[in-house]
Formats: structure tokens, C-alpha cells, sequence
């Protein structure tokens, strides 16, 4: 069979090159802010708006995965990849209205920045244990994380312009670098608004289009049964593969790139709001990449015709064909917007844990640092987990889908459940929160590394539950802390 390539000409090039001139622009411009000090840097000062941190919140949480990998999933596995974007719509919306409440009360009375902050107040750790336990796991899985992302940018300006794939992993890297190290965190929730409004302009433009060139949503339905007959079918999927699905939602409560955009906004009681409007984001960006990937099969039929083999090329391709020029180099622009909107976010994670929740809070806790220093250093370090991961992604030929689960899945299971225990169970102590963590990341790489187990369920969700069931058991064996009934209280707004 012929293998279709994706063409560009200098329109697509010059709608992306603007894209990336936006996202710089607010890199510099946002630099004044985030040089104030780490509250300013990492969690800009508690000031964002609802519509940013909505945005922020899901576009963050989405990455390169929803654009490529879920389209890929779909014209792969068809109508019943759907499942793969119902946990997680279905708990982040849980999430904005109830722990994300009550975890921005609670951060907000102790003035606590980062997760492992949070985690040493609620527990009352004078001995820093929570921050070094938690400071493993977050530099892996991030890392990781970040890594995919910049994968997924040189697959994507591999199949879209002139360029090999190592070479778009450099361009990747090198853009989100730029801004995340300048601006910091108020240049990745504005940037990741800007971004979310690329995404879902690109996620409902190109099916609708599609659908329309195709014949209208009867005709496309009609050739896509001729696949196969389970095709378009929703319940077409095993019992394992629909409990790994739903089970992506576990990743959400533990993820602290998506956690700290509830911490940073400003009115805590405007989270309802929040969260619709983050519900509404999410639902239309995951019917977008779900019809790309559909109407990509009944266009190509087979894994064959796409660009390198790869069903998450559908995306660069079908908007290469489909679209004018311009507004395909709009569509490869919401790739990235994908990808910078999440590493961005988890570059700030990495490098808060190192300055802020181990050397600051550890190495160099009977010093007085200057701000400024603090987030020099923190520039510093953003830049070095980013070579990291930069070395990873150049080394990574997994598909991208299942590279950001294992990461995501990581996160939520050391970190998911202990999170919502803490926040409303009162006798959840910093033992069982140690062992959780220790639980939740071995069951994951062990689990991510054994096929036989894989082939059974995802590695997410056991590691889930047994990190979940490995905090109760030993909160009931250990003592919970002195202000536990206070603590509450603050996760209500009662100071």
C-alpha cells in the first residue's frame, strides 16, 4: 500500500512560526512577575482568574496524548476509545468542586507552595520526610512526562515539515524551555489559556470539516462499519481494557501540575464555576480527537497509508489534507500548544521540588535565602530537568499514548490517594502517606514492566488501589497528628 505524507508549504509555516513568536512574547513579558520570588514563580501569587485556571487546569492535564495518542487510539480501536477520556472528564469535575476546594483553603491559611508543602503541614512533619519521599517519584515520573511531550513534538514536526525527528525534539524543547524558564508560572497559565483556545479551535474545526468533505456524519458512520463489526460499537472492548480506560481517571487527584492550578486561584468558592467550565473544555476537546481519528479510518483505512506507519500521524495528516494552509500550520500549532501547556507545568513541578522542597527546605533550611536567588536557581534547575528529559525523548520510540500513561499513572498512584485521604479523613497519618507513595510508584514500574501483568490491566490501576489500600491500613496502625480535627476545619475555610 502507499504510505499518504503530509504537505506544507510557506502558509502552514508561517501560521506556526506566529504561534511560536505568541507563546515567546508571553515568556518575556510575564518574566517582571515571576522574578518577585517563588510564591510568584510557582504558584503566581494566588491571583489566577477561573477561566484561566480552568483552562490551565485541563490543557495542562491533556498534553500531546488527547491530540495525537487519543486519535490514534481511535482510528485504532474505534467508537470505543471513548472510554479512554470518560474517567478523566468524570473526576477532574469532581475534583475542581470538592478536593480542590478544600485544598486551596488549606494551602492558601498555611501559605503552602507546592504539594510536598502541603503535605508536611497537614502532617505536621518537622523532619522533612514527606518532602523526601515525595521528591523521588515527581523527578521520575515528571521527567518521564516531559520527555514524552518532546517526543511527541519531533513526531509531529517530523510528519509535518522538513525536519527529523530528533531535530523537532530539539525545536520542542527549546520553545518551552524559553518561556517556562523566563515567566514561570504565570507565563504557563496564561500561555496555557492561549493554548487551550488553539486546541479546541483545532479539535472541532478539522473533524467538522472532515466530516462535511467526507458526505455528512451518516456516510462516515456507514463506511466506518465496514471496517471491522465491532468498529463503532462502544462496547467492543474487553473487560480489562475498559477498566484500564476508566481507570485513567486515577491519575487526576495525583498529578501535581494539574493540583497546583486549584491552589492558585483566587477566590477559592469560584472552583464550581471552575470546574464547568473545565468540564465543557474537556468534553469538546475529547469528541474532537475521537472524530479525527474515526474520520481518519474511513478515509485511510489502514495503518499503512500514514506517514511512518503510525496511527498518531492520523491528526498531521488528515489536517494537512483537509484544511487550507494556513490553518493547518493552526492545527500542527495546537499540537504544540498541547505539548507546551503540560511540560511546561511539569517543569515547574520538577524544579519546585528540588528548590523549593528540598534545598530550601532541607539542604539550606537554617539559611535566609533572597527570593531572587531562589528563582534564579530554580531557572537554573527548570533548565536542567529539561536536558534530561531532553536526552529520554531522543531515546524514546514507545507510542505516546502509553509513554504519558505510565507517567501519569505514576503520579496519580503515589500521589492520588494519599491526597484525597488527607483531605477528608482526618486520621490518614504520614506513615501510611509514606507508604503509600513507596506502594503507588514500585506497583506501577514493577507492573509497567512485567507484559504478563500489563496484559492483564494497565499498571495504573493496581497501583492505584493497593497505594490507596496501603494508607488506610497503616493510618489505622499509626497516630495521626496533633491538629487533625483544626486541619480540617482549615480545608473548610473555618480560620
Amino acid at each position: 500500500m502507499n504510505t499518504l505524507s503530509v504537505h506544507t508549504n510557506v502558509w502552514s509555516l508561517l501560521a506556526f512560526l506566529l504561534y511560536v513568536l505568541m507563546m515567546v512574547s508571553v515568556g518575556i513579558i510575564t518574566v517582571k512577575f515571576s522574578s518577585r520570588g517563588l510564591g510568584e514563580f510557582f504558584l503566581g501569587g494566588r491571583r489566577m482568574k477561573s477561566f484561566v485556571v480552568a483552562l490551565s487546569a485541563v490543557t495542562s492535564g491533556r498534553s500531546a496524548w488527547l491530540l495525537i495518542g487519543v486519535s490514534g487510539l481511535a482510528f485504532t480501536r474505534g467508537v470505543s476509545a471513548i472510554w479512554a477520556v470518560v474517567g478523566y472528564i468524570v473526576v477532574e469535575l469532581f475534583m475542581f468542586v470538592f478536593p480542590g476546594k478544600r485544598l486551596r483553603y488549606f494551602t492558601g491559611k498555611m501559605g503552602d507552595i507546592t504539594i510536598p508543602d502541603y503535605m508536611e503541614s497537614r502532617f505536621e512533619d518537622s523532619r522533612h520526610w514527606l518532602r523526601i519521599f515525595s521528591l523521588i517519584p515527581i523527578l521520575i515520573f515528571m521527567t518521564a512526562y516531559v520527555s514524552a511531550q518532546f517526543n511527541a513534538g519531533g513526531k509531529s514536526l517530523a510528519a509535518s515539515f522538513n525536519v527529523t525527528p530528533f531535530q523537532g525534539v530539539l525545536i520542542t524543547a527549546a520553545i518551552v524551555v524559553f518561556y517556562t524558564v523566563l515567566g514561570g508560572f504565570v507565563a504557563v497559565c496564561w500561555t496555557d489559556m492561549l493554548q487551550g483556545l488553539f486546541m479546541i479551535f483545532a479539535l472541532m474545526i478539522l473533524p467538522i470539516i472532515a466530516i462535511i468533505h467526507f458526505g455528512g456524519l451518516g456516510k462516515l458512520l456507514s463506511s466506518l462499519k465496514d471496517v471491522s463489526p465491532g468498529y463503532i460499537d462502544t462496547f467492543s472492548i474487553s473487560i480489562g481494557a475498559l477498566i484500564s480506560y476508566l481507570g485513567i481517571g486515577f491519575g487526576s487527584p495525583g498529578n501535581p501540575h494539574i493540583l497546583n492550578k486549584y491552589m492558585s486561584i483566587e477566590n477559592p468558592e469560584k472552583l464550581n464555576q471552575t470546574g464547568l467550565i473545565g468540564t465543557i473544555w474537556n468534553v469538546l476537546m475529547a469528541w474532537g480527537a475521537i472524530f479525527i481519528g474515526l474520520v481518519g479510518r474511513a478515509l485511510y483505512h489502514d495503518v499503512s497509508h500514514l506517514p511512518n506507519n503510525d496511527p498518531e500521524n492520523v491528526y498531521p495528516l488528515l489536517g494537512s489534507q483537509q484544511l487550507h494552509p494556513f490553518l493547518f500550520g493552526l492545527t500542527i500549532a495546537a499540537i504544540f500548544a498541547a505539548i507546551m501547556s503540560t511540560a511546561s507545568s511539569q517543569l515547574l513541578v520538577a524544579s519546585s521540588a528540588v528548590v523549593r522542597d528540598f534545598y530550601q527546605k532541607i539542604i539550606a533550611s537554617k539559611k535566609t535565602i533572597p527570593e531572587r536567588k531562589l528563582v534564579l536557581i530554580s531557572r537554573l534547575i527548570t533548565l536542567i530537568v529539561a536536558l534530561v528529559a531532553l536526552i529520554f525523548a531522543a531515546y524514546a520510540n514507545k507510542l505516546v499514548f502509553y509513554l504519558v500513561l505510565f507517567a501519569w499513572g505514576g503520579l496519580g498512584a503515589a500521589f492520588g490517594p494519599s491526597i484525597l485521604l488527607s483531605l477528608y479523613w482526618k486520621k490518614t497519618t504520614k506513615e501510611a502517606v509514606i507508604a503509600g507513595i513507596l506502594v503507588g510508584s514500585l506497583t506501577e514500574i514493577i507492573w509497567y514492566l512485567v507484559p504478563a501483568l500489563k496484559a492483564i490491566v494497565s499498571e495504573w490501576v493496581p497501583a492505584f488501589i493497593l497505594s490507596f489500600v496501603a494508607v488506610v491500613l497503616i493510618s489505622f496502625l499509626t497516630v495521626p497528628p496533633l491538629r487533625a480535627t483544626e486541619f480540617m476545619d482549615y480545608m473548610k475555610g473555618r480560620y
